[in-house]
């Protein structure tokens, strides 16, 4: 870095008014950044408010039209959907979860039946479909890789048919990039993009989404194939193993406590880069400014605004809607 000295350089002049620091600012959050996730309930006139996520909602199908007109309004580009079906619907193996006739298949299409103008990414995984919550197939309390891949091949198509127009698997099996891509490009679906949550980490964060999803897994945890904490090397490994595959945007989850990953992926990947500001997150923020002892709107801001800095070109967020309408404030 070159030498600078005082007085020569008064940082403050940049700084002086409003005007001059919009012209220097070196990232800017946009309602272009932003993906909105949906939990999607079977029933009708559901609109259920989920404890741990405080103005996070399950929705009916048929009270999903709203939820659309509101993202439409606001100008987010995208949402995340997420098919939360009734207990009756799991099974060991998770089948439901590539029924053409299941909660996600169903949300897809009726969100496509609204309008072609939101991308829609689907949740590619099984843990809210399988009766013991975990990712995948399991023998003698061992989740098995490479007989899950099927399943999630069979998941993305069916999502593909319902007219996703990213499919995002989040399992965290070794090859699922591969097994997808290969599932789509044999059915036509070569247009059908893959997100796929590449870094993922075996979290504490994830707590209200397992609430909300309710996708507790009903012995030990995910260790074993969501990545460990600590590492960050390895995170570059499997995005490039991703990238290798077919992904075409990959993703770090969580987000805050992960910004030196986000940077290091930024630097290192070409490809689009998806950060997910996860429910444990978003609940933290909600609960302090309960208290009284942060400014929601400004410490949200501050935090989404961390996650472009670091590297993010998108950001899946449970604030996205609040984001959009304090942006627009400015």
């Amino acid at each position: 870095m070159r030498t600078i000295k005082y007085p020569n350089y008064r940082a403050r002049r940049t700084r002086a008014k409003n005007s001059i620091r919009n012209l220097v600012r070196e990232n800017e959050l946009t309602k272009n950044d932003l993906i909105h996730p949906v939990f999607v309930v079977e029933g009708e006139d559901i609109k259920r408010e989920i404890p741990s996520m405080p103005e996070v909602y399950h929705l009916s199908l048929d009270n999903l039209e709203s939820e659309v007109e509101d993202l439409l309004e606001l100008g987010v580009p995208g949402l995340v959907v997420f098919g939360v079906p009734d207990s009756e619907h799991r099974c060991p193996e998770g089948t439901k979860a590539y029924d053409s006739e299941g909660i996600t298949q169903r949300a897809i299409r009726k969100i496509k039946g609204l309008t072609d103008k939101l991308t829609v990414f689907s949740d590619v995984c099984l843990c809210t479909y399988t009766s013991h919550g975990h990712c995948g197939s399991v023998r003698e309390e061992r989740v098995m890789n490479d007989r899950t891949l099927d399943l999630l091949a069979r998941i993305a198509l069916s999502h593909a048919e319902a007219g996703a127009d990213f499919v995002a698997p989040s399992a965290m099996m070794d090859g699922q990039v591969r097994a997808i891509r290969s599932e789509l490009e044999s059915n036509d679906f070569e247009n059908v993009g893959i997100m796929s949550y590449s870094a993922k980490y075996h979290s504490n964060f994830y707590g209200p989404f397992r609430d909300a999803a309710d996708s507790s897994p009903d012995f030990g945890d995910r260790s074993k194939y969501q990545m460990d904490p600590p590492n960050h090397k390895e995170a570059l490994r499997e995005i490039e193993l991703d990238i290798k595959e077919g992904a075409d945007i990959v993703m770090v989850k969580p987000a805050l406590a992960y910004m030196d990953v986000i940077k290091e992926v930024s630097e290192n990947c070409d490809h689009p880069l998806a950060v997910y500001n996860v429910s444990g997150e978003y609940a933290m923020i909600k609960a302090a400014s309960e208290k009284g002892w942060v400014k929601e709107e400004a410490i949200m801001l501050e935090t989404l605004t961390g996650f472009k800095r670091a590297g993010a070109d998108m950001i899946l967020t449970y604030y996205a809607k609040e984001a959009v309408e304090c942006l627009s404030e400015l």
